[in-house]
């Protein structure tokens, strides 16, 4: 089966202990391990404030993976996510060619910086 490139988001509740959060992150790291996909990134965006109150709400604490998967395990993911209270939101996306480019210049911090033109 082929791979392909997925981002995923997630967003938890802010009222979670340290250790709550990185447990959480963990189950769905190992979710995503366990059935055969590669992380390529891993963010974490930490507590930020919400654009609209969410389960009245107004912050939560923001998570990324960028990895590579069978388009099968997306349905897994997202049941994992309906299931587990912690989670009041999430988003899982396939990226294109452009967006793999541009996900591989941010990780290597050549994005928002400008070019310094090469002397000859």
């Amino acid at each position: 089966m082929e791979l392909r490139n997925y981002e995923t988001v997630f967003i938890l509740t802010p009222v979670l202990s340290e250790q709550q959060t990185k447990d959480a992150v963990e189950k769905f790291k190992k979710v995503l391990t366990d059935n055969g996909a590669e992380i390529i990134n891993e963010e974490a965006w930490g507590i930020r404030k919400l654009a609209y109150p969410i389960q009245n709400k107004t912050t939560g604490y923001y998570q990324i993976f960028e990895f590579q998967a069978p388009p099968t395990l997306v349905a897994k993911l997202e049941i994992e996510y309906k299931r587990d209270e912690k989670v009041i939101r999430y988003l899982t996306i396939a990226l294109d060619k452009h967006a793999v480019a541009y996900n591989e210049r941010k990780s290597k911090g050549l994005v928002g910086k400008k070019q310094e033109a090469k002397a000859e």
